[in-house]
This record gives structure tokens, sequence and C-alpha cells, in this order.
């Protein structure tokens, strides 16, 4: 007799490919779970992703997440309800687990793995000691009755046995009630002419905690430092003035510290260099330190550090570098995307091309190096990665170059409803070739809407002084207005009309033309 073994088990990134073939073979004619879905939901809540493995062979998945129910409504649809499949909206103090999906194969109906499933998510709501839960459920069968029947008739006839739906019926089979009807739950569900069950199993096992007097928060402190640029003698006078920043932000508990772009073109001031292109190639040389203490100061100080941004050579190639220091030693680094001609002609800096999205303990960030915030699909693309906060370090030298990078900021913030913090430089080092003047207003911006600041800052500095502005911002509220908002941007996009569509190409990958650099010619602006 031949041995089986059956194995229930959260699912892992490695087990993506399985997924797509057993998606593949159950429902054909939908769009399968994108590589980006499936790592935004393991990274959200990994545990409500299961499966079943039969002899190492997926055989059946359901993916779900929690969430605090109150706060959508019964007529929600699947889109709203999933985050169109990424569940950003994951709530790890919600009272409810929410089924978004389920799945077994063909090939091995019969053998109760569907039962399995709903057993393994009774055990989760169990140990997340959840209230219930709640899922959206097809009614398949519905199509064929549609011109003889109401939807609420043919339920009833359901479950008075009068006809059959195989997926009402099992469900109902699993101990779960109906307790209303969805219009429109997903759109395209021909068979179930758009309506989906809402559907309740009750845990009798939960544990009333302290009544819920307030709505949950996820609070994170950003300090922006307006850095001044001056004179030094060296690379131990420019980290003096950077710990004095970063000891300040930990003394007010700060979760994210913001440094602004090209801050170590201070150490050009005792360099000696004054051709810019050779002056850049100089200030490679002190990466290695730069990022030895930065690195040390996010540990010493407990606070995650965006270091502004730095000339990094890689391949005889100049890039302007942001680099992210977590507070336990992890290092992250952004290119700048978008050069400016005054880079390319100053500096012979050439372009990154990954954009890339950054897990903190603090929320999901991105980086936007100062031009690259002028660009509004970058930073679209990096909220439909997962983006909750973005940093844009900047250096502009006089007020018409501040102010594009200071309204597209605050654009970015209200079309995205996301957070944008936004630090630049002052002073002036008369010395340094094209860093002879500064001008900066540095800010945390939030997006438009009654939950947040007026006028949608937070946060504001004086110009053109050496200050640093400190505030909160709140991911739980950022969450609950993009799905219930006065206005809601992101669930209202037109996705049957436009999308953004970025191609693959790693850093290092594209350059500028030797020629390109020669001819392009100097612009006062933004860097």
């Amino acid at each position: 007799m031949e041995n089986h073994t059956v194995d229930t088990r959260p699912l892992e990134l490695s087990d993506y490919p399985k997924l797509l073939e057993l998606q593949a073979k159950c429902f054909p004619d939908m769009d399968p779970t994108t590589k980006d879905q499936f790592e935004s939901q393991l990274y959200q809540f990994q545990e409500g992703q299961i499966g079943i493995f039969l002899d190492g062979k997926l055989v059946a998945a359901s993916s779900a997440l929690m969430l605090d129910f109150d706060e959508y409504s019964f007529n929600h649809t699947w889109d709203e309800i999933a985050d169109e499949g990424y569940i950003r909206n994951h709530d790890d103090e919600g009272d409810t687990l929410y089924g978004i999906e389920i799945m077994v194969d063909p090939d091995y109906q019969g053998m109760k793995f569907g039962r399995r499933l709903y057993e393994a998510r009774k055990d989760l709501c169990r140990k997340m000691n959840c209230k219930r839960i709640l899922i959206g459920g097809r009614v398949p069968n519905y199509h064929l009755y549609a011109d003889k029947m109401s939807i609420t008739d043919y339920i009833r006839q359901v479950m008075d046995k009068k006809i059959s739906d195989p997926v009402l019926n099992f469900q109902i089979q699993n101990d779960f009630v109906v307790k209303r009807i969805i219009r429109d739950y997903l759109p395209d569900d021909t068979d179930s002419a758009r309506y989906a069950t809402l559907m309740e199993w009750v845990n009798l096992e939960y544990r009333q905690t302290a009544p819920k007097v307030k709505v949950s928060s996820s609070p994170v402190r950003i300090c922006c430092v307006q850095y001044k640029m001056r004179k030094i003698k060296s690379f131990d006078d420019f980290t003096q003035q950077i710990e004095y920043f970063v000891d300040v932000a930990s003394h007010y508990k700060v979760d994210f510290v913001l440094f602004p772009e090209l801050l170590t073109t201070q150490l050009l001031s005792f360099v000696g260099e004054k051709r810019p292109g050779l002056a850049a190639r100089e200030l490679t040389k002190f990466t290695d330190q730069f990022v030895e203490f930065f690195n040390e100061m996010a540990i010493r100080y407990n606070v995650n550090i965006i270091g502004g941004s730095h000339f990094t050579m890689e391949n005889d190639r100049v890039y302007n570098v942001s680099y992210l220091f977590h507070r336990d030693g992890e290092i992250d680094s952004q290119y700048k995307v978008h050069i400016t001609p005054s880079e390319r002609r100053w500096w012979g800096v050439q372009p990154g091309s990954e954009l890339k999205v950054f897990d903190t303990d603090c929320g999901r960030v991105a980086i936007n190096i100062c031009y690259d915030v002028e660009f509004p699909e970058l930073a679209r693309y990096l909220v439909d990665k997962g983006a909750q906060i973005l940093f844009v370090p900047y250096c502009t030298d006089e007020r018409h170059g501040f102010t594009r990078v200071r309204i597209t900021s605050q654009a970015r913030a209200i079309e995205n409803q996301i957070y944008v913090a936004i630090a630049g430089t002052v002073g002036n080092i008369p010395s340094v070739p094209n860093m002879d003047i500064q001008y900066a207003q540095s800010a945390i911006f939030t997006p438009s809407d009654f939950p947040f600041s007026r006028d949608g800052i937070v946060a504001i500095s004086e110009e053109n002084t050496e200050m640093v502005v400190i505030a909160d911002v709140d991911l739980a509220v950022l969450r609950r207005t993009r799905h219930n908002g006065t206005v809601t941007p992101l669930k209202d996009r037109r996705s049957d009309l436009y999308s953004i569509k970025f191609k693959t190409a790693e850093d290092g990958e594209r350059v500028f033309p030797r020629e390109e650099l020669k001819i392009a010619t100097d612009t006062q602006g933004e860097l």
C-alpha cells in the first residue's frame, strides 16, 4: 500500500509557480495572481495564505486577511476588500478574518481538501482571536435560473435544498450562514450575475477584550533635516554635524530621519579638485566611509536613516544614490532614475533604472531623489508596489527649482494618497562649483482630506534656515481614507482606459552616451 503525505502550511514565495498552475486549472478564465500581489500577500499576512500539499504537489489553497469590518460597507466589492489582491489593508488588530479566495484542484475533488482549508481558517480565526470569518461567496449556478427567479429566491431555494449551488451548498455545510446579498462583488463573474453572498462563521471561542473605544492607529514619526552647507576641513567635521542631527532625532524618538540630496558635496570644500566631473569622482572615494558611518548611526541611535544621496562609483560610472540605513543594520539603496541636464553637464552622472519599495519596521517606504518626484509615473508605480511613505531628498539652488519639487511632491501625496517627506540643503559653499547657493523649505505632506492636517501639510520649516521638522503620520488613517475617503483616487482609477507599464532594467544597464554628457547644456534648477 502506497503511503501519501498531506501537509497544510502557509504558502511561501517559492510556491508561486505551483499557485499559478493551480489557479489555471481552477479558474482558467480569470486573471492569475501576479507575483507582486503574491509577494504583498505574504508580506502583509503570510499565515492567512494557506496551501495543502499532497506528496509535495499543491492541490488546494486559500487566501485571507484580517480587518475591522466596521470600516467597510456591506455593499463592498472584492477589489475593495482585497485591495485588488494586494491586501495592504490587512489589519493585525482587526476583529474579522475575511476569506478572499479558495480553490481545490479539480483532479483531487472529493478528497475533502476544501473542508481542510475551511478548518485551517477556523483554527487561524481562533488563534488570532477574531470574532468571525466572513467570505463573499459566489453563486455560480444562478445564471441558470436568473430569468426565472430573483437572487433572493434562488438563495432561499438552495438553503431549502430545492436546487443546488456547488459553492453555496459547500459553505453552508461548513457552518457558514448567509448574512446578506452583495451586488457587483465580482464584475467579471457572469455565472453569478455579479452577485455574491456575504457568509459568516462565528467564533464561539472569541475572548472579549477591552471595549474598543477608538479606531486602530499606526503612528510613524518623521524628522526632515534642513541641512546647512558650510565649509569644513575634514570628514570628521562632516560626521560631527550629521551625528548632531541624528542625536536630535533619536531624542524625539523618531522612526525615520531624512537628509537632503548630495549633502556629501560639502566634502569638496577640503578635497581641492575644482573641475566638477573629477570632483564627483573624488567624492565616490568616500563611499565606504559614508556607508559605514551612517550604518553605525542608525544602529547606535535606533533610527532609520535616509542618508540624503551620495555620488557612488560602479563600473567607472558615477551614480546619484540614496541609501536607506535600517536601525537593525540592514542597508538598501535607490539610484536616481532621472538625471537633470545640470547633473549630466557638471558631474557626469549616469541614471539608475530600478524602482524599489523597502520593507521597514514602520511600513513600506520608497525614495524619489529630487528630479524623480516630478515624474508622476514613478510614485504611482511605487504605491502600487505597496509604498506608504515617499521620501524625497532634494537639492535646489533657487526658488524656481524648489517650487517644482515642492508642488510635485504635494501632488504625489494627493493623487496617490500617500505621505511625502522632503528635505533640502541651505547655506552655500562658494568654493564648490554648482553648489554655491541653496534654496530649501523642508516639509511633510499628507493627502488632502478631513482626517489630515489643513492644506495637506503636517509640518513645514522656515525657508533657508538650518533646522529640523518633526511630525507624526498615521498609516492606519492612510489605509482607511484610501477606502472611505471623501475621494478615493487609488480606487477610482480607470484601469479599463489606462495603465502604467514599466520595462525591467537593472541599475547600470542603460547609460548616457559620452557625447551626450559632453554637449548637455547647463540649466539652473534642481539636481
